[in-house]
């Protein structure tokens, strides 16, 4: 794997609990989300900006969806 990855085991409660914690660790101090699907659609040109958009709005409420309005501009 290349710079950006990392292999997580989760084969045990623990090492699922450490993953989760890596997880939550990176979205925290790097302000990205891991393995967002709208993100990734967006950024590899799947769905336009609008589409982002009609996604997000149910959400905006929440951090989920307040990321994905950051992602086009709309924060």
């Amino acid at each position: 794997m290349g710079r950006g990855f990392a292999w997580l085991d989760t084969g045990t409660h623990e090492s699922l609990l450490q993953a989760a914690q890596y997880i939550e660790t990176v979205q925290r101090l790097q302000n990205v989300q891991v393995a967002n699907l709208e993100e990734i659609a967006y950024r590899m040109g799947y769905i336009t900006k609008e589409q982002v958009l009609e996604l997000a709005q149910p959400l905006k409420k929440n951090e989920y969806g307040q990321y994905l309005l950051r992602l086009i501009g709309e924060a």
